[in-house]
């Protein structure tokens, strides 16, 4: 079998790439985010304990929580970066003629993004 001098595979494999590392940023920022709303529910548990323990205040796993989920941001923003850069050094008969190349990294900025507005919304809802 003869690979034919135009085969897409090779940027669609990228393009795979891409999501699956987008899918593994997200899954960082939705740890992050449980971490960040489980503290509050272990702060009401400990409410009921005389005096309450040091740790179950919230302001522990929110920072957690929000170092998760900007963490998962800046994963789907160098995935997005690396993609961009190894699509540049396809030959033009690799790229498919038909096909957007731009709509997975708009997805994955945009993801980035609000991945970013949700960490500020933690902090700022922890305070």
């Amino acid at each position: 079998m003869t690979i034919a001098d135009s085969d897409p595979r090779v940027f669609f494999a990228a393009e795979r790439t891409l999501l699956a590392w987008l899918r593994t940023g997200l899954t960082i920022v939705a740890i992050g985010f449980v971490i960040a709303r489980f503290g509050l529910f272990v702060h009401l548990l400990s409410l009921q304990v005389q005096p309450p323990p040091f740790l179950a205040s919230p302001k522990w796993s929110a920072g957690l929580g929000v170092t998760f989920v900007i963490l998962g941001s800046v994963t789907i923003f160098a995935a997005c970066w690396q993609h961009v850069r190894f699509v540049a050094t396809l030959a033009s008969a690799d790229l498919p003629p038909a096909y957007s190349r731009s709509f997975a990294i708009m997805l994955s900025s945009i993801v980035a993004a609000l991945s970013l507005v949700l960490a500020g919304y933690l902090a700022m809802s922890s305070s």
